[in-house]
């Protein structure tokens, strides 16, 4: 497999770091990056061939990955639709659709479009994948080889599930930063001084995220274990139904995944 990305921003570079430390041929990889000092970054840290516009080993590559900002793929695309006949196109631009890339690209149709999340940056992210019906079953497993270079990989059987997805996994990091955060802040209130109020709590997401990732038992099984009848977790877990924050949480990602859609209609205007 050789890769062409278009665009050299920080989740490009997380693949390509991701893929080169998986024992992938940097050789094999190429980006176009309108940046010099992104492009010099990239050269530095991963050794790549980057340049400031598509050239030969653009039109050489089997697998075209798009990388750029949401408002700048149709510009990023023109001219393309000629270099591109028989070669895999994979997304990993927020928001805009496959019936939008498939028009800029003349109707291409191998196209596989993902959703990553921040975690990838640091080897350790969640990726859902769908891929139109043109896609062989090769080059979905390119596809996955790409993203499962930064963490773990999930399909789904309709492109409308990228917006749920979105607004679970894309948008979920912040939710936990957020639940941090305030962890952390009430720990200051109740006497705990800063630097190990934000050290329990950020020890303990990660804990209890290893413990439900490890263990055979649900995150509801594992909640009722550490919940003793007339104890402290009880206490708490009664304000929070009091307040019902189930529901409140849930139209939370309600509202995101439909703004993930408005945004995708948003994007791909002509």
């Amino acid at each position: 497999m050789t890769i062409a990305f278009l665009g050299g921003g920080n989740m490009a570079n997380a693949l390509i770091g991701g893929l080169l430390a998986k024992g992938f041929d940097r050789h094999a990889v190429s980006v176009v990056e309108i940046s010099t000092a992104a492009r010099e970054r990239l050269a530095a840290q991963n050794g790549v061939r980057a340049s400031a516009a598509p050239d030969a080993a653009t039109i050489q590559a089997d697998t075209l990955v798009l990388a750029v900002k949401p408002q700048d793929m149709r510009t990023a695309l023109q001219g393309l639709s000629s270099q591109i006949a028989g070669k895999l196109v994979v997304s990993i631009t927020a928001g805009v659709t496959l019936e939008a890339i498939s028009r800029w690209l003349g109707g291409h149709r191998k196209l596989v479009r993902c959703m990553p999340n921040t975690p990838a940056l640091i080897g350790a992210g969640i990726a859902a994948l769908y891929a139109l019906p043109e896609v062989s079953g090769e080059q979905r497993e390119k596809a996955q080889t790409i993203l499962s270079a930064v963490g773990e990989v999930v399909w789904v059987s309709e492109e409308r599930l990228l917006d749920p997805v979105t607004a679970v996994s894309g948008s979920g990091p912040a939710y936990v930063f957020w639940f941090i955060e305030h962890l952390a802040a009430t720990a200051q209130k109740l006497g705990i001084p800063q630097d190990p109020a934000l050290k329990l709590a950020i020890q303990t997401v990660l804990g209890a995220a290893k413990l439900a990732a490890q263990s055979s038992e649900s995150p509801a099984e594992l909640r009722k274990k550490v919940t003793s009848k007339g104890g402290t977790t009880e206490a708490a877990l009664k304000v929070f139904e009091a307040e019902k924050l189930a529901e409140g949480f849930a139209r939370a990602l309600e509202a995101a995944s439909r703004r993930g859609a408005e945004l995708g209609a948003e994007l791909g205007k002509d």
